[in-house]
């Protein structure tokens, strides 16, 4: 299962579409977690999404995983070259170097990161240290600019949240922004003073069309109108209090919707959900809420409605992903609710991979199954359709009668694609798979005739067929003989049967070339049931009593189980009889 996931990966990481690679990889990761490979291809992943901090994680890991292995010192030195950690990425590619200095990608991979080294050097140089700079570095820049009322605003609008942004990444180009009044009240808040603003003790120009004269005569004219009191401005702790008592009393809503909702009293819990929203539009939790309980009224729009406002909302309030991952996996959910085909089942599909790629819930992983799931099988359903599943056999009949084996595989296939319950095209294409010596996929097939239809006796001389030119004689001889029991007369699982005894006794006489004596064993040792004989303390205990007491050993042959298992073993070319 984690080679499947992994290949996945692997396939959506060639097409270019990284998200979906790393969901493939991260599902073979839950697989086998202590595979180093998994996490190298997921770190590449990441950096291709330019996400370096998650792709420097795995790249950490499959170091840890596999010290020696220098691709995993080529990754980490990449997500370190991205998150600007040129000292880091350096000291990870010569690292790797040590191993393989002959490496190309990392000798390619240490030098632009010396070159990018330089570069930042040079640049440092150059550039003048801004004094302010220590003002927007870090988190706490935003927690400030979040804290007051003021700036909190702005953190709505994207273009002020683009120029912080630029800011911060470098603190010289605050002199682009300088008239922008919001960075300048920014400013303030970041520094803890009052920055003046436009508009404050500064004479406005006069217009065009006004000459001082006329602006003299009018001031005669007319005596200076008084200008008009302004409302008394609401002190910050006031705004803060009332803010703080909107909070609590949206979540006193919140609580009151969640008491409804436990108990199926949708209306009353829609109710509180709406006030709290009215209260306090900056936690998505009471529209996600809103939304399960539209969910299990049935009512799938306004369920989709909430969570995409509560995806929109949370991304402009950088709200914590854990509550975007859930309204999004509501909004699959509700999807998937009114999903009358395979193609309805896209969307669905898509929107819970949005969500893994926001957090990685275990519950978000089951429902995306759940979806991949019913879509194929819709896929199947409406691509049913026995009489051309009649048809592609037919064709596959032919081309197996041509000795074109891989024509007849490609029809046998596609009527099993429009009939998956017809075991004479799993037998037909077994058949196939035999003759071109693909025996693990003949058997596969067989065993699958066997299953839909365990009377039909030509699974069971495909599967003998299969297991005889594997020479597991033993295997194949049951085989036959299980088929004989549906048609005792058949002359195929007859002549089965000889060909098996007569392979078994030349292995009891002994009449084996070293070399097949050799193959032989070899297979055996690989096979369980073999294994298992080997293992058993009772039947080892046989084994020597055969060897140094004749008196003992006349005994085990009066028992059958023994004498079976000696039998296998003398068939797998274990034991020998003199």
């Amino acid at each position: 299962m984690a080679e499947e996931a992994k290949a996945k990966g692997n396939a959506a990481f060639s097409s270019g579409d990284f998200p979906t690679a790393i969901r493939h990889f991260s599902e073979a990761i839950d697989l086998a977690p202590d595979n180093h490979v998994l996490y190298s291809n997921r770190s590449a992943a990441y950096a291709s999404l330019q996400k370096y901090t998650e792709a420097l994680a795995d790249a950490k890991k499959t170091v840890e995983l596999k010290p020696n292995w220098v691709k995993g010192y080529s990754r980490l030195g990449a997500a370190h070259l991205g998150l600007s950690q040129f000292d880091d990425a350096i000291a990870s590619y010569k690292k790797g170097l040590d191993f393989d200095p002959t490496n190309e990608p990392l000798k390619s991979g240490l030098a632009d990161a010396e070159k990018a080294a330089a570069s930042a050097a040079a640049r440092s140089r150059s550039a003048p240290a801004n004094p302010f700079g220590d003002a927007f570095s870090g988190p706490e820049m935003w927690a400030k600019l979040t804290a007051d009322p003021t700036t909190r605003v702005f953190l709505q609008q994207p273009d002020f949240v683009k120029m912080m942004q630029d800011i911060q990444k470098n603190p010289n180009n605050l002199n682009l922004y300088l008239k922008d009044q919001r960075v300048m009240q920014a400013f303030g808040v970041l520094l803890n003073v009052k920055l003046g603003t436009a508009g404050d003790d500064v004479d406005m120009p006069d217009t065009p069309s006004s000459s001082s004269s006329e602006r003299k005569r009018a001031a005669e004219a007319e005596p200076p109108k008084q200008p008009e009191p302004e409302p008394e401005p609401m002190e910050e702790a006031d705004e803060e209090k009332e803010a703080k008592q909107r909070k609590a009393e949206a979540q006193k809503e919140k609580e009151a919707g969640n008491a409804a909702y436990k108990k199926k009293d949708f209306d009353t819990a829609i109710h509180h959900y709406s006030k709290a929203l009215e209260l306090d539009d900056e936690d998505i939790s009471f529209l996600t809420n809103r939304a399960a309980v539209y969910l299990e009224m049935g009512k799938y729009e306004d369920c989709i409605e909430d969570c995409d406002q509560a995806v929109e909302r949370g991304r402009e309030l950088r709200s914590d992903y854990k509550m975007v991952a859930r309204a999004l996996t509501r909004k699959g959910t509700a999807m998937g609710k009114t999903a009358k085909c395979s193609k309805d089942y896209e969307p669905v599909i898509e929107t819970f991979q949005k969500a893994l790629t926001e957090h990685r819930n275990p519950d978000t992983l089951k429902k995306l199954n759940e979806a991949e799931k019913a879509k194929k099988e819709l896929e199947q359903q409406e691509y049913f359709d026995p009489n051309l599943a009649d048809e592609e056999r037919e064709k596959g009949n032919e081309f197996f009668k041509q000795q074109k084996y891989p024509e007849a595989i490609k029809h046998y296939t596609e009527s099993l694609r429009r009939n998956p319950k017809d075991p004479r095209a799993y037998s037909n294409r077994a058949a196939c798979y035999t003759k071109l010596g693909a025996m693990p996929e003949g058997l596969k097939d067989a065993e699958k005739c066997i299953e839909l239809d365990p009377t039909f006796t030509k699974g069971y001389t495909r599967k003998g067929a299969v297991q005889f030119f594997m020479k597991e004689y033993e295997k194949a001889l049951e085989t036959y003989k299980e088929g004989l029991k549906h048609d005792a007369n058949n002359q195929e699982l007859l002549d089965g049967i000889s060909r098996c005894v007569q392979q078994i006794n030349r292995a009891s006489r002994g009449d084996l070339s070293p070399e097949e004596l050799k193959d032989r064993q070899a297979k055996a040792m690989s096979d369980p049931e073999i294994q298992n004989i080997l293992q058993d303390p009772v039947m080892r205990q046989v084994l020597v009593d055969f060897q140094e007491n004749p008196k003992a050993a006349q005994e085990h042959t009066k028992n059958p189980g023994v004498m079976d298992k000696i039998q296998k073993l003398i068939s797998a070319g274990i034991v020998q009889m003199r």
